[in-house]
């Protein structure tokens, strides 16, 4: 029996749209380990992230810190699901140069929820208090707008997740 290659598990979706919850399911995995950016900056800045520009602030600084220790771990014969959005070409690029770098197999796990169906969600989490950022209706469209989903061109392995 050979053992499994280590791999990268990335997410693209918007706000919303389940992320967090396919993560802790991969995340459940043997020699998987689940690191969660929404986790990281309430340890790291909590009370910090009020608005989008606060939020954007500390992603990056955080996925500065991150890239090589997750290259790391990798390299070390873990597989890890990267809860952090790959919803940006320049943030998908940023995760293949973490995969590449260790030599790690990837999987980009894409999911298509209408948008109606990730506000309603967006809306009930937020009554929880649960998020770093309780981004608000507007916010929500803001931020779609910077969504761009993965291009054949770009190379991922795709797993696609359509519906609610």
């Amino acid at each position: 029996m050979t053992e499994a290659a280590p791999t990268l598990y990335l997410l693209c979706g918007k706000i919303a749209a389940g992320k967090s919850t396919l993560a802790r399911r991969l995340g459940s995995a043997p020699a998987c380990l689940l690191i969660s950016e929404d986790a990281w900056l309430s340890e790291l800045y909590p009370g910090e992230i009020q608005s989008l520009a606060d939020y954007a602030r500390c992603a990056e600084r955080l996925r500065a810190a991150m890239g090589d220790h997750v290259q790391a771990l990798l390299r070390a014969g873990l597989s890890v699901v990267l809860d952090f959005p790959a919803n940006t070409v320049a943030a998908r690029q940023w995760m293949r140069g973490i995969f590449e770098g260790a030599g790690a197999d990837h999987e980009l796990h894409v999911l298509d929820v209408p948008d109606a169906v990730c506000k309603t969600r967006l809306h009930q989490r937020n009554l929880t208090g649960a998020p770093v950022f309780a981004p608000d209706e507007a916010d929500y469209d803001r931020i779609a707008g910077f969504f761009v989903p993965p291009a054949p061109e770009e190379g991922f392995n795709l797993v696609v997740h359509s519906g609610a």
